[in-house]
């Protein structure tokens, strides 16, 4: 059974909406409309029974009764009426006018059934038909009261008719709420789709920068021991260590990544966080690949932590693309604070120059959508003297509001 959450309506626009409240109960689960018609069919017959059954037993006119009988009976159209709306409309209103104007005493109870028919028919966004049939009838009861000079009768019709006209604006406001509603509906079922889209890219950026820099340090160190296996196999020995120390480390970083997407709770990370305090150690990390990286600079005391994870998880990226598209064996990174902005500069001595086209792949892809989720810039471009230079700037008041959406 559909639980109260999915009914409700956490604000606007409109108090019918909410735990238990019938719109939002009614668009998502058809069993409260299946009796919302039986609840239409069994009060209509509830009212016009009474006086169906006095007819009957004080042997009124057979044409009196065989007109409330088919009134009667019109009350089961009800339950087909959502999938035909407009025709049902006309065909209860023929099915109930005999009744209305043959029966001169007592309540027009057999209008009942097209009550609930030019209400819900009205909802449903049947105006014409409903307009058209309120129309005809006018027409007819007028046409009807002249021909026969029948003026109660005729009185008793036009009265009716115009409490089904008002009507029409309850079936308005009805249709205006489910409209209102299905819009919610429609614009929360976007919201979602753009979250979990983001949530993807999210993963995708998250595993994406754990595990590039240890597979491309494992790739290029596998190369290293199967090289030096049988000349220097000391050497091949040290780089089947240093793999197994990456590998391990990546795993328990992976590891961590996904107890954090299944859990949402980080509290107990398997691996150090990410941050500045690592990037001596990433540096170490690409010594063994034959890249010396240099860091100078700090940034000012107090850096937020979104933007201590953010620079990190640049460096690393930018140091991994070094390693795996560049000749250079050398590499700088730069860290600065200036005038409330959070400088980085990370640049290599490879052979690229200016001129030549930059190929940025998904790693610079992640690189700016996470500058982006701290209000930063990233800037890259060729150095005059040849290697690729990248500069991250991050404002220090821009990452307020971002601290959770750049976890790393």
């Amino acid at each position: 059974m559909p639980t109260p959450e999915r009914w409700s309506w956490p604000g606007p626009p409109g108090e019918a909406w909410g735990p238990g409240r019938p719109w939002g109960r009614w668009l998502d689960d058809p069993r409260p409309r299946r009796r919302a018609r039986w609840f239409a069919v069994v009060f209509s017959q509830l009212l016009q029974l009474p006086l169906l059954i006095w007819l009957v037993l004080t042997g009124a006119d057979w044409t009196l009764v065989a007109a409330s009988v088919v009134a009667f009976a019109a009350s089961y159209l009800l339950l087909i009426l959502p999938t035909h709306p407009g025709p049902i409309v006309a065909v209860i209103a023929v099915a109930v006018a005999p009744a209305l104007v043959l029966v001169p005493f007592g309540p027009p109870v057999a209008a009942i059934p097209l009550a609930f028919a030019v209400v819900q028919a009205t909802a449903r966004g049947a105006r014409a038909w409903v307009w058209g049939t309120i129309g005809i009838a006018v027409v007819a009861a007028l046409g009807y009261g002249t021909v026969t000079g029948s003026w109660p009768s005729l009185v008793r019709s036009l009265i009716v008719l115009l409490v089904l006209s008002i009507l029409v604006g309850a079936g308005e406001a009805a249709r205006s709420r489910i409209e209102r509603y299905r819009d919610y509906r429609e614009q929360q079922q976007r919201a979602r789709q753009s979250e979990a889209e983001l949530e993807r890219l999210r993963i995708a950026r998250e595993l994406h920068d754990v595990l590039a820099h240890s597979l491309s340090s494992i790739n290029v160190q596998a190369g290293m021991g199967l090289h030096l296996m049988e000349t220097r196999p000391e050497k091949a020995a040290e780089a089947l260590a240093n793999i197994k120390e990456t590998s391990r480390t990546a795993l328990d970083e992976v590891r961590g990544v996904l107890g954090f997407l299944r859990s949402g709770d980080d509290s107990a990370p398997l691996v150090p966080e990410p941050g500045l305090a690592r990037l001596p150690a990433l540096a170490d990390s690409l010594e063994v690949l034959g890249v010396t990286v240099t860091v100078t600079g700090a940034l000012s005391a107090g850096s937020p932590p979104a933007t201590d994870r953010t620079v990190y998880r640049i460096v690393q990226e930018a140091l991994t693309n070094v390693t795996r598209h560049t000749d250079a064996t050398t590499a700088r990174v730069e860290l600065s604070t200036q005038d409330g902005i959070d400088i980085v500069a990370i640049s290599d001595a490879g052979s690229g120059a200016v001129g030549d086209p930059i190929e940025e792949g998904r790693g610079f892809l992640g690189m700016r959508e996470r500058v982006h989720l701290v209000g930063g810039s990233l800037d890259v471009g060729w150095q005059p003297d040849g290697g690729l230079r990248i500069e991250v700037r991050i404002p220090r008041g821009g990452v307020a509001g971002s601290t959770t959406e750049a976890i790393a």
